[in-house]
């Protein structure tokens, strides 16, 4: 008979719903701002800014994992005042899960936003500034609930990449069993090992919680078009 160790099994899930709770939320939310600014901004340079805000999405992760391990170690002035802060160091945390997936799914959250500010009739908000509203109130209630869809879509495809991150989290967090070992690098841990009973539940996990959130987006998009 098979057995299954229920707590082996479902400890790297539980930390990988963590982790992209979390980092989904900082990342909607500093993609919805920067999306907004961005849009109404005509400084020189925009397009390489953007650039580099999306450029997570085409690097590769253990590149992007290199970059964040020198930007947070602790021989960088970051690493060295976040160790002082927290009286530990950033990297090989669950705090550096979080930062890995936050980075890597930000630019699909900050494209997503501007596609969605794009399609709002500017006419609405120059008719909300002409009556006396300043921009966050323009923002608040007008721009934000119009493209409400295009955040939740946002979030969702946002939670879906931070549970699949692997390359970044690996460079920075590590793989410590209970800590920072996650549902991808659990599975790269065993089919290493050969246990394949394990590696199949995991991916199994996995594609069922990914399905289901592709699926809560296309019905997203379907409701709002």
């Amino acid at each position: 008979m098979l057995q299954i160790d229920w707590a082996q099994l479902w400890t790297p899930i539980r930390l990988s719903l963590q982790v992209a709770l979390i980092a989904s939320i900082f990342s909607t939310i500093l993609g919805v701002a920067l999306a907004w600014r961005m849009s109404r901004s005509k400084v020189k340079g925009k397009i390489l800014l953007e650039t580099a805000f999306l450029l997570p999405l085409v690097l590769p992760p253990t590149v992007v994992g290199f970059l964040l391990l020198i930007l947070l170690g602790r021989r960088s002035w970051i690493g060295q005042f976040a160790e002082w802060l927290f009286s530990a160091p950033i990297i090989f945390s669950w705090g550096a899960a979080v930062i890995a997936s936050v980075v890597v799914s930000f630019p699909l959250v900050y494209q997503t936003m501007k596609t969605g500010f794009r399609t709002i009739d500017h006419q609405l908000t120059d008719a909300a500034r002409s009556i006396g509203a300043n921009e966050w109130q323009v923002f608040r209630y007008i721009t934000l609930p119009l493209a409400f869809p295009s955040v939740i879509t946002a979030y969702i495809l946002s939670f879906a990449r931070s549970l699949g991150e692997f390359g970044a989290t690996l460079m920075i967090a590590g793989n410590i069993p209970g800590k920072t070992q996650t549902v991808p690098t659990a599975i790269f841990v065993a089919v290493d090992s050969g246990n394949m009973t394990m590696a199949w539940l995991w991916t199994i996990s996995m594609v069922i919680i990914s399905f289901l959130l592709l699926l809560l987006t296309g019905r997203q998009e379907t409701s709002s078009s």
